[in-house]
């Protein structure tokens, strides 16, 4: 028994030194994260946040968040640890996720959106390590810190950060919804001081930062040329696409790494005899046609950013994981308008369009079919993923092999549009590659 008690008391010892001892911000969570070159506004020091409250005032908003938490009843400590999971960005991801309608383009309001927060998120530590102020739990032992305490200071709040760019970019982007984006900004906020680890000041300037820097990104969104009418028209004939297209004027859209739209453009499909010769001899069995509806109906993409997010310890690095979500949407954005681009040049016909015998697993998507979508998204998420996340880069590219086979498996794509929609993805992919090594030259992924 004693034995026992001994032991206990090695693992209890260097947490109560680490309670009793100041906090060496030094050695937190990327120090120069603040010296990254943000995508948007012209710097950090152009947004930096005035300083934390003095002593004095910060002892009464002590009071107030030991007020707090002697108040937390289920609800409270619900929203706790709803907030708490993953980086400050995660939850707004999901949020996005139930966002989606017609009127606005997926890619489009994940890249201003992550784009906002990553850019809030490094003026933000540019703030924190300027001004090292303690966390309220540091300055009374009152006060709890009821979840895993961040290695990094606590002014401004990056969840409030986080929040406050979020919530403004998805209420300009969908305005019917932003008083429930800005009631769920403000339970972001509120959760971290009911957590004991920000008073409310580092909240207050959290969301004014947050909102500032997604202001300056929604500028950059009126002028992206989203509004602009689709000067073409379809081409009549066998050949190609007929049917009411949609996203014909993504093409249209200013992209963020590449040059232009048609940077990469697909060199014109082949003759149709040969890939509808394939299709029609092929037959999909059980698995093929369990591939074909999976990666049509669902988004394996989006979770295994998330699962890598967690396998790379990025939960409580806020500053990298935004990066991570900032730079795959980007790819997402700018690899949607080039493969869009190539669409709206040559107009193919779909499979069951060009041959009205040929009967696909499932309903064709109302677009051109070269060069195939699938394939460009997949391919160019698997170059940006290798470079977040070196070690699984078999595993996204075995992800985008068989995202790209299950759209010739499920009838709805040739084999040349396939192959031109890797090369394509392949290229887009290695530009977004560059771009984020010219914009953070001193970042190594490990």
């Amino acid at each position: 028994m004693n034995n026992v008690r001994f032991f206990c008391l090695l693992i209890l010892l260097p947490c109560s030194l680490c309670m009793a001892q100041p906090r060496k911000y030094a050695n937190g969570v990327e120090p120069t994260a603040g010296s990254w070159q943000p995508w948007v506004i012209p710097s950090v020091q152009a947004v930096m946040p005035a300083p934390p409250p003095a002593k004095k005032a910060s002892q009464s908003e002590l009071a107030a968040v030991l007020a707090l938490q002697q108040q937390l009843d289920s609800a409270a400590w619900a929203e706790i640890h709803y907030w708490n999971a993953g980086p400050a960005a995660y939850r707004w991801q999901r949020i996005a996720d139930n966002l989606w309608d017609s009127t606005q383009y997926w890619a489009r309001t994940y890249a201003y959106m992550n784009v906002a927060i990553y850019d809030a998120t490094l003026a933000a530590w540019q703030a924190k390590y300027t001004y090292a102020r303690s966390r309220p739990f540091e300055a009374s032992d009152k006060i709890s810190s009821l979840v895993a305490v961040p290695l990094s200071p606590s002014y401004p709040c990056e969840h409030a950060v986080t929040a406050g760019a979020a919530a403004t970019v998805l209420a300009y982007l969908f305005p019917a919804k932003a008083d429930s984006l800005l009631l769920l900004a403000k339970k972001a906020g509120q959760s971290r001081v009911a957590a004991g680890l920000q008073y409310p000041s580092d909240v207050e300037a959290g969301f004014a930062l947050g909102v500032q820097v997604a202001e300056q990104v929604i500028e950059r969104a009126k002028q992206d040329g989203f509004d602009k009418p689709w000067p073409g028209k379809l081409p009549l004939g066998r050949d190609y696409y007929s049917g009411k297209p949609i996203k014909k004027d993504l093409p249209n859209l200013k992209t963020w790494a590449l040059s232009t739209a048609s940077q990469f453009r697909s060199p014109p499909p082949p003759a149709f005899e040969k890939d509808m010769e394939e299709m029609k001899a092929y037959t999909p069995d059980l698995p093929a046609r369990h591939r074909a509806f999976r990666w049509e109906f669902s988004w394996p993409w989006g979770e295994v950013v998330d699962q890598k997010v967690l396998e790379y310890n990025l939960s409580n690095n806020a500053p990298r994981a935004a990066l991570v979500y900032a730079l795959i949407s980007i790819s997402d954005y700018d690899n949607q308008v080039a493969h869009w681009d190539s669409k709206y040049t040559y107009f193919r016909a779909r499979p069951d369009q060009y041959d009205t015998t040929f009967v696909p697993l499932f309903t064709t998507p109302p677009s051109p079919s070269y060069p195939a979508g699938h394939a460009t998204l997949a391919y160019c998420r698997a170059e940006v993923l290798s470079y977040l996340f070196p070690y699984d880069r078999q595993l996204f590219f075995e992800m985008a092999k068989e995202a790209t086979h299950s759209r010739f498996e499920g009838g709805v794509h040739y084999p040349s549009d396939n192959v031109a929609g890797e090369t394509l993805g392949r290229q887009v992919g290695a530009q977004i590659v560059r771009w984020a090594r010219e914009k953070t030259p001193a970042l190594v992924f490990k």
